[in-house]
């Protein structure tokens, strides 16, 4: 059976950092694409970082971050320790969301939730102004 287990979360001033971790059973997140998503209240869920299979060339992981978190957030994977993590620095009020990973078999990185199997069931960010 798989699970995704974010934990990390919590209330945090604007400025300040969190991270954010996921850790899978059931699956090896090495063999899989691993988003963070986020919703606020009313809002749609949407991709906030995608780690993907390593580049040829350097064998790092690949990385994909949307613009508004782009040099603020970082996502990362210990494949020992089967966890994704989220780095989240400078958090500003428009980042509080509940936050959730999720894992994919689709190699794209995609931004559309559809796409996804797997899903935690979120850990709450609020950063107060």
């Amino acid at each position: 059976q798989v699970q995704l287990v974010e934990s990390g979360g919590g209330l945090a001033q604007s400025g300040a950092s969190l991270r954010l971790s996921c850790t899978a059973t059931g699956l090896a997140v090495d063999y899989y694409d691993v988003a963070w998503f986020r919703q606020a209240p009313g809002e749609k869920r949407i991709r906030v970082a995608c780690v993907s299979r390593p580049d040829d060339r350097t064998g790092k992981d690949k990385t994909y971050y949307e613009e508004f978190v782009k040099g603020r957030f970082a996502i990362s994977r210990d494949n020992a320790k089967n966890t994704v993590y989220l780095a989240m620095s400078n958090l500003k009020p428009e980042d509080t969301a509940v936050y959730y990973c999720a894992a994919t078999r689709d190699y794209s990185a995609p931004r559309d939730v559809l796409k996804y199997d797997y899903w935690g069931q979120g850990t709450q960010v609020t950063a107060s102004s």
